[in-house]
């Protein structure tokens, strides 16, 4: 038997090659991997002198050559072994190759267009395709961690039909994602700011399969972007309790994505994808309070996301009722004691949540496509928006405005939100009708919506928002305006005396 082996990655690879000496297999090999294998003291044979043709171009061409690609690609049959014993080419039984790191490359920061070019591999593409081919007579590992289990089946006698084929599926999966990579990298060079190229090429990776998906009788996995970088979901590294259910992972990246909208200590408690209670604080211990007190019946079973370091007072706080999962940069050691002792919270860590992770677009599947759009990332700054009452807001009212739009932003629509001192006191979430949605939230606020601010995810279509607005004591309103009876709205808070402000930016969120 021979094998040729050529490959980046080089975890296990001396291990492998000497099972493969062990076994009486011949070993083809190129360039790095070659000197690796000499070094470790098993014998090679350089593919030069295989093909008869030394390595040109700096490396560029050296396996594409019919002594390589003949020996991987023949059937064994009567016809094609005659055909090798006429040219003097030896059959290849099996293909361990991996492709220049191409995606590691490009992630370097200051990487050249040259330089990523350099790193597209050619030959190890073609000789990884050849062999998935040709798997009923060629073994092709891609995967380090296959190795064990193909010395296994090779020393057994044993490698079944079943192997060949998984092997060959990885094999194409390999490059498959490997000129995905590329395709997705060069798009960005032709079209700069544009997302949406001609074809949509994607390669996402299994981070862990499921229990099931949003109910029990659907199965599920969870796919990681390796392309992202960044304080994100799919980075996320777990640190304690059960393992993550399909939703759990939704409301997680919810939570996430709202609670680094503050820059002051903040904590967001999610449930069913929506929030039930958000809080910004002088510290985190008590936006925690705040968020918890803004609705401590849904609160129950919630998911968290905290924008600072969970510390001892919050943790003991947050340890007093059954929550799923905690999401934040990091948890101090007297924290981590704390949660921990409650064996099924799921708790995971970011990393410093100094800024929106790489990844820009969102994207939903309908039944036959994909939707793709720009994330909402805009946020309301107060010096933009523009009073249109003759009640005008005071610098409190206009931050209180920015936090609430901030907050409703990430409510399902048709979405009011409450706010008061920077903590959420009511939400009307995924309502068909806007007037709905605001009884919903004022309900919810009772009493302390007196004086409070209501913001609104889209325009209110008739004036009817702002009278239900104005019976519950509203005091100021922020919405993006924008419908043919913003007069009659207008007018109503001017007969009510309440500040309201358009800010010309809608947030639905479906």
């Amino acid at each position: 038997m021979r094998a040729l082996i050529s490959v980046s990655d080089k975890t296990g690879l001396v291990d492998f090659a000497r099972g493969l000496v062990e076994l009486g297999v011949e070993i083809v090999s190129t360039g790095g991997t070659a000197r690796t294998l000499k070094e470790a003291g098993l014998p090679v044979t350089y593919i030069s002198e295989v093909t008869g043709f030394p390595e040109i171009l700096d490396g560029r061409v050296k396996t594409l050559h019919p002594a390589v690609h003949g020996g991987i690609l023949a059937l064994r049959t009567p016809d094609h072994l005659k055909q090798l014993q006429a040219h003097h080419i030896t059959p290849i039984d099996i293909v361990a190759v991996n492709l220049y790191p191409f995606r590691e490359t490009i992630a370097r920061p200051g990487v050249t267009l040259e330089e990523a070019i350099e790193n597209i591999d050619i030959g190890g593409p073609a000789m990884v395709r050849a062999a998935a081919k040709n798997h009923r007579h060629v073994l092709v590992v891609v995967n380090p961690a296959r190795y064990p289990q193909v010395l296994k089946a090779l020393a057994e006698g044993k490698v079944s039909d079943d192997l060949r084929l998984e092997l060959a599926r990885e094999a194409f999966a390999h490059t498959a994602a490997y000129d995905t990579a590329i395709a997705a990298y060069l798009q960005k060079q032709i079209q700069g700011d544009e997302p949406f190229p001609p074809a949509w090429h994607i390669s996402v990776e299994l981070a862990q399969p499921l229990r099931y998906g949003e109910n029990p009788h659907q199965r599920a996995a969870f796919y990681r972007d390796p392309t992202v970088t960044g304080p994100c979901m799919g980075n996320a590294v777990q640190l304690a309790g059960k393992e993550l259910s399909f939703n759990n992972i939704l409301d997680l990246n919810a939570a996430l994505e709202l609670v680094r909208e503050f820059i002051d200590p903040s904590v967001v408690i999610i449930k069913h994808n929506n929030p039930c209670g958000a809080a910004s604080a002088g510290d985190l211990a008590t936006a925690y309070r705040l968020a918890y007190e803004g609705d401590p019946v849904s609160a129950f079973g919630g998911i968290v996301a905290c924008n600072r370091t969970v510390d001892k007072e919050t943790a003991e706080q947050m340890a007093a009722i059954f929550l799923e999962a905690v999401i934040a940069p990091d948890f101090t050691p007297e924290a981590l004691e704390i949660l921990t002792q409650k064996a099924n919270l799921r708790l995971l860590k970011t990393g410093p949540l100094t800024g929106p992770s790489t990844d820009r677009l969102d994207i939903r599947k309908v039944n036959g496509g994909l939707l793709i759009q720009e994330a909402d990332l805009e946020l309301t700054c107060p010096d933009e928006v523009r009073v249109v009452t003759e009640k005008q807001p005071s610098e409190e009212q206009l931050a209180e405005m920015a936090f609430a739009m901030a907050v409703v932003k990430h409510v399902k629509s048709n979405a009011i939100v409450v706010t008061r001192n920077r903590q959420l006191i009511g939400v009307g979430a995924g309502q068909m009708n806007r007037v709905g949605a605001a009884r919903i939230a004022l309900e919810q606020a009772g009493e302390k919506a007196r004086g409070a601010v209501l913001a609104s995810d889209a325009f209110f279509p008739f004036r009817d928002t702002v009278d239900e607005a104005a019976k519950a004591g509203i005091a100021a309103i922020i919405q993006p305006g924008g419908s043919l009876r913003d007069e009659e709205s207008i007018a109503a808070c001017n007969e009510y005396g309440i500040a309201m402000v358009f800010t010309g930016m809608r947030h639905f969120k479906h």
